[in-house]
């Protein structure tokens, strides 16, 4: 038997140099990537004792990230302008002296809710394409019914070409909704992802602000006239922005990959880690999605959270109270309700902005909560104040004591869902889901949001006249504090993680 002794003591011997061979690969690698990460190449960089991910962000410029972020964001500008758009229009048309474009009670509530419709369908049809046709070119996409529906407003000589514009801004601002998070969100990396994705809710509470504003001015056309600007300024900054590199390595396009992210990080960059790490996940996921990929739980348990997001967002009755804002400070017997709207839309833009600059350092889970606390409070005192107006056999004179509590709890409200309930559930939306089912799972958020909203805005009126004012505000109130609950019991924290990194913890394989 000594052959087989001296062919085992050779394959031994074998075995024993492969192993060797593929240390000192392993070893060439991993300083062919302190190579990347650290191109001066010094020993004494304090940057080699950081991990890969800190040296590589170490070395990456924002400038030209956050000029791509700039342009995106117009397309929130737009449909916060077209969600505004009905509060100083509706009051207008319902005054009309031609008598085909003068809206009565009913056609009023179509006017603002028909919109929640459009964006239920835009949502649905950019959730199909974005996959397919890529992030960039479904942003430019999405601004086209912008520019027409403001064109059929401005043109419109009856009530059904109001409605027609109103639709199809609609169509544009659910598809926005979708693809500008994504679009952040798969562009930006963690240190600043929180900040730029909440930049998409600070724009559109401009948008909001600024068709407020401009609606003391000028009369409904000229308004139309002006929302048309932020769309087609989109459409001409975006032709010279990058696609996201993550659905260009979910397409196979290593190079053009490589060239988006240098642009995106700038030229010290060792975009070619960050590339093989995007792709390595990519290559985990396997094929494009399939229905068989909800039994997943790194598919259902995101999807589940993002829904419930946008459930709660809107039953805290955000979009019934910017829809209807005048008529609300009307009832409150504010007899400069128009201006009151322009404060509304002001603390909005300033505590969104506030949210934005601490996103990153608070964290997603804090903010929603100190928000929902805010919104259940104000949400409670404000049913109060109209339970209160509701018993006095003087209500101007009662206003006058009591007017401090209505405009105290709209400003808490506001403040409270700017900070938190405003932003975070777009954010969220837009870190948490497997890139293969990005498309998919960010139609049905949409979908989910935009239903809700059209629920809640058409059915804002019949609610008040039902439950009172005061019993309205009250339910708001019980919706907000479920969303507290939500929040701690099921939301995870996604800040300072990468969008791999999110996903493997809801598969349970983080560290693996």
């Amino acid at each position: 038997m000594p052959t087989v002794h001296v062919t085992t003591c050779k394959e031994e011997d074998h075995s024993g140099r492969v192993e060797e061979v593929l240390g000192k690969l392993a070893m060439d690698i991993q300083q062919e990537r302190r190579r990347l990460l650290n191109a001066d190449g010094r020993d004494d960089d304090p940057t080699v004792l950081m991990s890969e991910q800190d040296a590589y962000l170490s070395k990456v410029s924002n400038r030209k990230l956050y000029l791509a972020t700039l342009a995106s964001v117009l397309g929130p500008m737009s449909f916060g302008f077209v969600l505004g758009y009905s509060s100083p229009a509706i009051p207008e048309l319902a005054g009309s002296s031609d008598p085909r474009l003068r809206l009565d009670d009913i056609q009023a509530s179509w006017f603002g809710s028909v919109v929640t419709l459009g964006a239920a369908a835009g949502g649905l049809l950019t959730g199909w394409m974005v996959d397919k046709v890529g992030r960039k070119l479904m942003l430019m996409f999405c601004s086209l019914p912008f520019v027409f529906g403001f064109t059929v407003i401005i043109a419109a000589h009856n009530v059904w070409m109001l409605y027609a514009g109103r639709m199809l801004t609609g169509l544009a601002s659910g598809g926005a909704s979708l693809v500008v998070p994504l679009y952040i969100a798969e562009m930006a990396h963690e240190r600043v992802r929180g900040m730029l994705g909440s930049c998409v809710q600070l724009m559109v509470v401009f948008g909001i602000m600024g068709v407020y504003l401009a609606g003391l001015f000028v009369d409904w056309r000229w308004l139309a006239v002006c929302g048309a600007v932020p769309p087609t300024l989109l459409i001409a900054s975006m032709c010279f922005m990058p696609e996201t590199p993550r659905f260009l390595l979910s397409q196979g396009k290593r190079r053009e990959a490589e060239e988006a992210l240098r642009f995106l990080r700038g030229p010290h960059a060792a975009v070619e880690w960050e590339c093989t790490r995007i792709e390595d996940a990519c290559d985990q996921q396997g094929s494009s999605f399939q229905m068989s990929d909800l039994k997943d739980a790194g598919v259902y348990k995101p999807l589940a959270i993002g829904v419930m997001l946008m459930v709660f967002q809107q039953m805290s009755g955000i979009n019934a109270v910017m829809f209807y804002a005048q008529n609300i400070f009307e009832q409150a017997h504010f007899k400069e309700s128009d201006l009151a709207s322009v404060m509304v839309g002001a603390i909005q833009v300033v505590f969104t902005g506030v949210a934005a600059l601490i996103m990153d350092k608070a964290g997603r889970k804090v903010l929603l909560v100190i928000s929902g606390v805010a919104m259940v409070i104000s949400t409670a005192a404000f049913g109060l104040y109209f339970y209160l107006m509701s018993g006095s056999s003087s209500p101007e004179e009662h206003h006058a004591n009591m007017g401090w509590l209505a405009l105290s709890s709209m400003a808490i409200f506001i403040t409270g869902f700017a900070l938190g309930w405003g932003p975070i559930p777009w954010l969220v939306m837009s870190e948490i889901f497997p890139v293969k089912v990005r498309g998919f799972a960010s139609a049905v958020c949409v979908l989910t949001n935009w239903g809700m909203a059209f629920i809640v805005t058409k059915s804002f009126q019949d609610m008040m006249t039902l439950l009172t004012s005061a019993g309205t505000f009250w339910l708001f109130s019980c919706m907000c504090l479920l969303s507290v609950l939500f929040t701690v019991g099921f939301v995870p924290e996604t800040k300072g993680q990468t969008l791999e990194q999110i996903e493997a913890n809801f598969r349970g394989t983080a560290g693996q």
